[in-house]
């Protein structure tokens, strides 16, 4: 697979993984590198794209389809012998975390084959990417929390590497791979994160090819000559290249900085999930097998996640979650005094999103939609991430509790949506 990126560039240049742990992209709008060396832009949307549907579209993918089966042929044994109790797969007890993370590597990626192609990143790479999937004991919330990859953080002992801080979050994958990302986000929120999966960069153009593209608001044009993507303002259908490239944009979207991308991919994924969620897509067993498919094959899962029954139980805690009740956030952070290029966490709202997530209450956003996104004024109104709506009957006539009815309200200073919510995209001029 090839780069849709102009042809003239600087030539490459090694990364210096002696300074902040191996991570030179900087954090505002400062001068850009060569786009090859920031290859986790590839990967922004596929991790956000799994933390909502690699367990959900698989879960779509079986469940859906064989419950829509007919009524099954009874087998009669022979005399003497007793029938095998058939496996039951539901929803799997309480709730559940996992961690997905996107890595910048070139190892084994098309196109990077030659020396100074690997010396920007090779072997475990960056997590350039990470996101935390966080679903509700009671299965009626979830929460989707983007951790941003300049972030200065305390990073845990990992493998052989001994605890260290000033650390760089998006070299905690090349200091121990996947389960030192894990270890320090659980570190940072007291959570204990049992699943994880660390993300190739192809499963993007799959899944937005899959669902025959995203239709995404744009508020004004976005333009971004290093990936390749010049588009009008107005109402977008992006798939292929075109929705990796918007993905990937850094320079484009809002201020030009990472912060500013994250709130990109929440547009793109709030409107990802609700053509996922749409009758046409859940309805068409194809769709629903090639998403599956797109996903799995670009991830590689801890051991926690390898059985299918495993995936398929975490699926279906997330099958009956109103989008509504899925709210994308992005980890409240301030900049660093010691260098504004990096960014640490900003503790007293922190605090309060962690011990949310601790006690498993979902998450009121009071705050803004995030650097590079709007609320579309077109779209009908909803209400706010999170916020509370009528409770509605069960199949029992008994009204099922509303998770706003519990929620945490965040500070203002915490900016995402919920996956209901319509949003535009707003570019960087």
């Amino acid at each position: 697979m090839t780069d849709n990126l102009p042809s003239a560039s600087p030539p490459l240049r090694p990364r210096n993984r002696n300074r902040n742990e191996g991570a030179p992209t900087r954090h505002g709008q400062l001068r850009s590198r060569h786009p090859f060396a920031t290859a986790a832009k590839w990967l922004a949307a596929i991790v956000g794209v799994l933390a909502v549907s690699t367990a959900s579209v698989a879960a779509f993918a079986i469940y859906d389809t064989v419950s829509n089966t007919k009524p099954g042929i009874h087998l009669a044994t022979l005399p003497g012998t007793k029938a095998k109790p058939v496996p039951d797969i539901g929803a799997i007890e309480g709730g559940a975390n996992l961690l997905l993370v996107g890595t910048d590597t070139r190892t084994g990626q098309a196109g990077f084959e030659t020396k100074s192609d690997l010396a920007g990143s090779s072997g475990a790479g960056n997590n350039d990417v990470t996101m935390l999937l966080h679903i509700s004991a009671d299965h009626t919330n979830a929460s989707v929390v983007s951790f941003p990859r300049d972030m200065i953080v305390s990073a845990p002992a990992c493998g052989n590497r001994p605890a260290a801080s000033g650390v760089m979050f998006n070299s905690t994958l090349a200091r121990g791979g996947l389960s030192c990302t894990v270890l320090t986000v659980e570190k940072m929120t007291g959570l204990s994160i049992p699943y994880a999966a660390e993300i190739s960069f192809g499963g993007v153009i799959a899944m937005s090819n899959a669902v025959g593209g995203v239709t995404v608001c744009l508020a004004t044009p976005v333009k971004d000559k290093y990936v390749g993507l010049d588009l009008a303002a107005g109402q977008q259908t992006l798939e292929g290249a075109t929705a990796l490239a918007f993905v990937r944009s850094r320079h484009g979207v809002g201020d030009g900085s990472d912060l500013g991308r994250i709130s990109n991919q929440q547009v793109f994924l709030s409107a990802l999930m609700r053509k996922v969620t749409s009758a046409g897509v859940l309805s068409n067993p194809l769709t629903l097998y090639g998403l599956a498919k797109a996903a799995v094959a670009n991830m590689q899962l801890s051991d926690g996640l390898t059985r299918p029954t495993n995936l398929v139980s975490i699926a279906l805690a997330l099958k009956g979650i109103g989008l509504e009740h899925m709210v994308f956030v992005q980890y409240p952070t301030i900049g660093d005094p010691a260098n504004p290029a990096r960014v640490i966490a900003q503790q007293s709202s922190a605090t309060i999103l962690n011990a949310a997530l601790r006690a498993d209450q979902p998450v009121t956003l009071t705050g803004k939609t995030g650097r590079a996104a709007e609320v579309d004024p077109a779209a009908p109104a909803t209400p706010a991430p999170g916020a509370s709506a009528p409770a509605t009957p069960s199949a029992t006539g008994s009204a099922t509790p509303d998770p706003a009815s519990t929620a945490v309200a965040l500070p203002s200073d915490v900016s995402g949506q919920s996956a209901s919510q319509q949003t535009c995209t707003k570019g960087n001029h």
